[in-house]
């Protein structure tokens, strides 16, 4: 019964205050009617219009549209199942221009109106029939829409325990209904105001973290494209080199190679006539005698030397092929090649490196002529089968060095080139790091680290893709799959 008197005094002081309110505006209890169609009506003309009245203040009050620019506006969601605490609070706050005031009476649909709103601050009863105040607490807490927005919790009662369990929750404020004016005014704005800040602090945080980002990624494209340009420029010298050497002997070389078809043919020639000579004339002249003495050897020699030179001059004939073939500087960039030419010629630019002292086995398969760029690709072969040179090189406790050059077609569409050798290998920290630019595990002045970064940016431009198995010990094993013909409807990677 205590209980009960003490509910129904404190319904009647919030009545009386609410009275209070309306004498000091010279008003009877019904709202004037206004043209804002922001305001909510209220009537208490009888008990049966209570259904209507709770519909009239469920509605929420539209923002005021001569202060939609304002960035200073303040939203506030009230969240009470009493309806006369809904129309208190918002006699309460109609007359502050830069407030906007929802009304909610429903604490089941709180969080779907809190996220809607978008309030600055919210008003919320600690009792509620449904949903207790508290839960719903927790509930806009635990939301990531509505975690950071100030919520001040409305209470009859000014107890300890209640105000502890509102903060630790998650409360701001705490008050009791219903409040000073001038106070309830003030904290809203200034939770409000404190909520804003937050917001536009988190938001320049984030554009300041985007912003760092996009120039660190900047500044890694930079290396990147300064790096690629080096090394680019490396191998374009290199290919300029390779082309002019190629082109300079050739034309001597050529010369030489067609002549000695003239000279065999001329060098019989002459010996059929000695030979006939000596078959006329076997006493021939004591002196004449003496000097041919030998006459039978150089015969013998000389059809040996012609043929020395023949397979001396197609063996620089096939080298200068090799070079042009390397360099590509006299072919288009896009072209249909058999790569495994490609992989001769990068052997033959490595074998002063490889000599007798590594064994290269050699398995290529019967390869379609696959679309590419051929000085690209050979470049990729270049850094690929060198690291391994490399590895085995720098590892002479192992007495059996061997590199393997595999190529295979996987189906009609793709190809397969494993490179594989049998060196110290790549230990499992680092071989997330092997393409990336400037990495390298090799002293100063010795590896730039930008042979595999480049090799996995050609391998993208082909439309491929490369895969490493390796295991300290056991050497190192590079899988590139390259398709036969390139898709030319995808954007292609510019390597420079």
């Amino acid at each position: 019964m205590k209980f009960l008197a003490s509910e129904t005094r404190n319904k009647y002081l919030l009545i009386k205050k609410i009275c209070q309110i309306n004498i000091n505006k010279c008003s009877n209890f019904l709202p004037k009617q206004k043209s804002n169609p922001a305001t909510a009506a209220i009537s208490h003309s009888s008990i049966d219009s209570q259904n209507q009245q709770e519909n009239s203040l469920e509605k929420s009050i539209a923002e005021k549209s001569n202060h939609n620019s304002n960035k200073n506006i303040v939203t506030v969601l009230l969240i009470d199942d009493q309806l006369f605490i809904g129309e208190a609070i918002r006699r309460i706050l109609e007359i502050e221009t830069d407030i906007v005031f929802h009304y909610i009476s429903d604490s089941t649909q709180a969080i779907q109106n809190a996220i809607t709103l978008a309030p600055t601050v919210i008003l919320l009863d600690m009792v509620m029939p449904e949903v207790d105040g508290l839960m719903l607490l927790r509930w806009l807490r635990s939301h990531n829409v509505t975690s950071d927005i100030p919520i001040i919790m409305l209470s009859s009662k000014e107890e300890a325990k209640l105000k502890e369990k509102a903060f630790t929750t998650g409360a701001n404020d705490y008050i009791i209904k219903l409040p000073d004016k001038v106070e309830l005014i003030a904290r809203i704005r200034y939770h409000s105001r404190a909520y804003n800040n937050l917001k536009a602090l988190n938001q320049a945080a984030n554009t300041a973290q985007l912003q760092a980002q996009q120039l660190e990624q900047t500044l890694q494209e930079l290396q990147q494209t300064q790096a690629q340009l080096i090394q680019t420029e490396k191998m374009s010298s290199l290919g300029r080199m390779v082309a002019g050497v190629a082109h300079e002997v050739n034309n001597p070389i050529n010369f030489i190679h067609g002549n000695l078809d003239h000279l065999q043919h001329h060098v019989e020639y002459i010996l059929n006539i000695i030979q006939s000579y000596q078959k006329e004339f076997s006493q021939s002249i004591p002196t004449i005698q003496e000097e041919a003495e030998e006459i039978d050897f150089i015969i013998e020699d000389l059809s040996k030397i012609i043929s020395s030179m023949r397979i001396g001059s197609e063996r620089i004939r096939d080298i200068v092929k090799s070079l042009r073939n390397f360099s590509r500087l006299d072919e288009s960039d896009q072209k249909s090649v058999n790569i495994n030419d490609g992989i001769e010629s990068t052997l033959l630019i490595l074998s002063s490196r490889i000599k007798d002292r590594i064994e290269m086995i050699k398995k290529y398969g019967n390869l379609p002529l696959i679309e590419c760029y051929p000085a690209k690709l050979n470049q990729l072969f270049m850094n690929i089968i060198s690291n391994a040179i490399d590895s085995l090189l720098e590892n002479p406790g192992r007495t059996e060095k061997v590199i393997t050059i595999k190529t295979i077609q996987t189906d009609n569409q793709k190809v397969n080139i494993i490179i594989k050798d049998n060196g110290c290998g790549i230990p499992p920290e680092i071989k997330n790091k092997i393409f990336d630019p400037f990495f390298t595990t090799k002293p100063v002045n010795v590896g730039t680290g930008l042979g595999l970064a480049i090799c996995y940016q050609i391998i993208q431009a082909h439309q491929g893709k490369i895969e490493v198995k390796s295991e300290p010990g056991c050497g190192t094993e590079f899988t590139i799959e390259i398709p036969v013909l390139l898709n030319h409807n995808i954007n292609k990677v510019k390597i420079d």
